[in-house]
């Protein structure tokens, strides 16, 4: 198993994988695992509302605006492809403490 996040850098931001885990007790970032990021979320995966969270808690994370991230596949999977607009590969993975 990889602990590296697999980022790949594209003209319009930085595309990584995100693992979601939803109804959990607190939400928060478990670092990678497998090459996706792995994220504990407490809302339901009911209308939207994970992946809403996923978003805040991507961008709060990194210091960017909520419209910087956005979740380019996957909306009703598990697995989602997050963009994120504003941040080089390496401050993505020390915000995160994934270096």
């Amino acid at each position: 198993m990889s602990e590296d996040l697999k980022v790949t850098a594209t003209p319009e931001g930085l595309l990584f994988t995100v693992h979601v885990q939803p109804r959990a007790s607190r939400s928060e970032i478990c670092g990678a695992k497998e090459g996706e990021l792995r994220l504990r979320l407490t809302s339901p995966p009911v209308e939207d509302a994970a992946n809403k969270q996923c978003v805040e808690l991507i961008a709060k994370t990194l210091g960017v605006a909520k419209s910087k991230v956005s979740i380019k596949s996957g909306a009703k999977s598990r697995h989602k492809v997050v963009k994120v607009e504003g941040v080089d590969t390496d401050a993505l993975l020390s915000l995160l403490k994934i270096k």
